[in-house]
């Protein structure tokens, strides 16, 4: 045959990186894709006894299956350790093929969404070198992500350099595959995804100043360590006012500023619940059991 042609509505496109592809492919095992597949469709919430009655499988055929995936490092399964093969490349370990400049040519010809994506990430960052170049073929052709993501992708690591070190100071190709790279493990694959992910990005970090203010840091821009903190603070859904009760306690414990400490003040509190002041205020008025020494408070926060 010349080719294939698929019968699929824009409604039941699933799209999956490179990289999953070539393992799914390198693996060899038919049932393990099927499944790979299902859990896909389902994002993952689909239990083991769900699963299997979509497939019309056994416990054991699902069992293989799903413990070829781990081997994969596709599926992370309880109880068990890391699969030989490791997870996908984390971020700050890409591992991008070697194209050689003949690839990258051959694709510029034979790729009109490339070529495109090319010519407007290189009216952004100015002439990209050879290996900068190769770097967003990398995130194109073996990440799988489509020329308007990684648009927007070169266009958000540009307005989050600018905001750190003022308009001019521009990311470099090594920044943003690593976001790159993010981007993938968050399954941003498509441009209404992406955008989700930037105006939920956006909302947090409206928040910063004001986290920054009560952590007497006000007047400069978070650094993207603090940021992460600083994030992670928002998605808990921190007010200032209590990030600002958690840096109190830090400052009196350890008698200066400590991210890691005031984060591990907010960690425990968001696992009991606990966000506003008041809320704060009531868990400390409680009696607690009278156990562990005369300095048991002090390593409540340890």
């Amino acid at each position: 045959m010349a080719g294939y042609v698929l019968h699929l509505t824009e409604q039941e496109n699933m799209i999956l990186s490179a990289a999953v592809v070539r393992r799914l492919i390198e693996g060899g095992n038919g049932d393990a894709a099927l499944l790979y597949l299902a859990i896909v469709r389902s994002r993952g919430s689909s239990t083991s006894e769900k699963l299997r009655e979509e497939l019309r499988w056994g416990e054991e055929q699902l069992r293989r299956a799903e413990s070829a995936l781990h081997r994969m490092g596709l599926v992370a399964l309880p109880g068990r350790e890391s699969a030989p093969n490791g997870p996908l490349p984390p971020p700050d370990e890409p591992a991008t093929p070697e194209y050689s400049r003949e690839d990258v040519m051959q694709k510029l010809e034979s790729d009109a969404d490339f070529s495109r994506l090319l010519r407007e990430v290189e009216r952004k960052l100015g002439r990209l070198t050879d290996p900068s170049v190769k770097k967003l073929l990398g995130l194109y052709e073996n990440l799988g992500l489509p020329a308007d993501v990684v648009y927007l992708l070169v266009n958000h690591c540009i307005a989050r350099r600018a905001e750190q070190f003022g308009t001019g100071r521009l990311p470099t190709m090594r920044e943003i595959e690593k976001e790159g790279y993010a981007w993938a493990r968050r399954e941003l694959f498509s441009a209404e995804a992406a955008n989700r992910y930037l105006r939920d990005e956006q909302e947090k970090r409206r928040r910063f100043p004001d986290y920054m203010a009560v952590l007497q840091l006000g007047g400069r821009a978070a650094a993207p360590s603090e940021a992460r903190y600083l994030s992670a603070w928002a998605e808990m859904g921190f007010p200032p006012e209590t990030v600002a009760v958690a840096y109190d306690k830090t400052v009196l414990h350890c008698h200066e500023f400590k991210w890691p400490y005031c984060n591990g003040i907010l960690k425990k509190w968001h696992e009991k619940g606990l966000h506003t002041p008041d809320e704060v205020r009531a868990e400390n008025a409680a009696p607690k059991p009278k156990s562990g020494g005369k300095n048991a408070w002090m390593r409540e926060y340890d």
